[in-house]
């Protein structure tokens, strides 16, 4: 291959990308990214004033974005994401399942409320926006689903298990899309980011923040936008031969 292929595979011109929680943080690093990359961005996320922004700065750049604002734990507004989407675009290549609810609640004082909430937005919005798009990831030549986790995944998970169990199950169901969704040429993989500097984390206690670093061999945050080219080479076709996979990028968190 030569430079202009190598450089090619990771063209996304013409394609379109739903990010859920695009409007800030990795999801929106990801929809900038890929607007650089000629790709057509919707940016789904609960509130619609920051939807806007994230737009308008994608477009101030000269990328191609959408606003749907939506949220992930609302099966109606996750069907209108996707219709609203093909009636902008024409089609759904691209799926950034990004969107998460940090509630952390220790065993022993979990509420039903607080596991439904949690797994409502964390697994059951994720597993059924594929569903709603499945018509358009068929008809795409180039259909990807990525999957953002946490490599949380591969620790005890300690006071924080129900965003840890549900990332779990996202991986497991990523798995289970690779296989099923194979022979319709979609590819579905994951991203397990370790810590990085998004508002979720910024918001923790300064305690659990220093812990969060102090576990990983690169003593910092991660800034958003270097989960970027990860999440390019999965949506691209950097990486056709790739499906049911987890990348993990978590400055040395883990070992396993």
């Amino acid at each position: 291959m030569d430079r202009a292929q190598v450089l090619g595979s990771f063209d996304l011109t013409g394609r379109t990308a739903i990010i859920t929680g695009g409007s800030r943080g990795i999801g929106f690093a990801i929809a900038q990214g890929f607007a650089a990359m000629g790709a057509n961005v919707v940016i789904a996320s609960r509130k619609a004033e920051a939807c806007d922004s994230a737009v308008a700065s994608i477009l101030a750049s000269g990328g191609s974005a959408f606003a749907a604002p939506t949220h992930m734990g609302d099966l109606q507004q996750i069907e209108t994401l996707v219709e609203r989407t093909a009636a902008q675009f024409g089609g759904i290549d691209i799926i950034v399942n990004n969107a998460a609810n940090p509630l952390a609640q220790p065993i022993g004082s979990i509420t039903a409320e607080a596991f439904a909430k949690s797994h409502e937005t964390n697994l059951r919005g994720p597993v059924f926006l594929v569903q709603n798009a499945l018509e358009y990831l068929r008809a795409s030549s180039h259909a990807s689903i990525i999957n953002i986790a946490t490599a949380g995944v591969y620790t005890h998970g300690s006071y924080v298990s129900l965003y840890i169990s549900a990332k779990a199950a996202l991986l497991a169901m990523t798995r289970a899309m690779a296989a099923e969704l194979a022979d319709d040429g979609i590819r579905a993989n994951a991203i397990a980011p370790g810590t990085v500097a998004t508002d979720m984390f910024l918001s923790a206690p300064e305690g659990f923040q220093a812990a969060a670093v102090d576990t990983q061999l690169i003593k910092r945050p991660a800034r958003p936008d270097e989960m970027v080219p990860a999440a390019l080479f999965l949506a691209s076709d950097a990486s056709s031969f790739m499906t049911a996979q987890t990348l993990v990028i978590d400055g040395g968190m883990t070992t396993h």
